[in-house]
């Protein structure tokens, strides 16, 4: 069963990790499928971080376009996708970093993170996106 617009905005503003599809733009290959990081605020933008001359980054302004999907399979399977433009790109901020960060690791794994491995990734990018089409599904019995 679909989702109502509240459920979706709220499941899909959960920490999950996203799957991010993006046209390969190659003959005969599919799209570039990715797990990735992500943050999304009910009626907001989803906004991604990547390695500003990634695969992904140089696809997606490529394309102008991606999508992501977020799921759950406990205590029921749940799942939201989104698809949608390209609203705008640009050098990461140490906010944006920090929040994203923040968002899915715990203080003391974040700061090491931030310490030791973020330093290794090049210069990287904030990619926003607007949500403009969805699909959702709900296959359990209530919480």
């Amino acid at each position: 069963m679909p989702l109502t617009t509240e459920e979706r905005e709220k499941f899909l503003a959960g920490p999950h990790i996203g799957a991010l599809s993006v046209d390969s733009g190659e003959a005969g290959r599919a799209p570039l499928t990715v797990p990735i990081w992500y943050a999304y605020e009910p009626g907001g933008e989803l906004w991604i971080i990547t390695e500003r001359d990634s695969r992904k980054a140089r696809l997606i302004a490529a394309a102008g376009r991606f999508s992501l999907m977020a799921d759950q399979v406990t205590p029921r399977v749940r799942y939201v996708s989104v698809e949608g433009e390209v609203v705008s790109t640009g050098p990461t901020t140490d906010e944006e970093l920090h929040a994203m960060v923040g968002r899915y690791l715990a203080p003391e794994a974040a700061a090491a993170y931030l310490r030791d491995v973020a330093p290794t990734f090049g210069p990287e990018v904030t990619i926003r996106m607007r949500p403009r089409r969805w699909l959702s599904a709900d296959m359990g019995p209530g919480e």
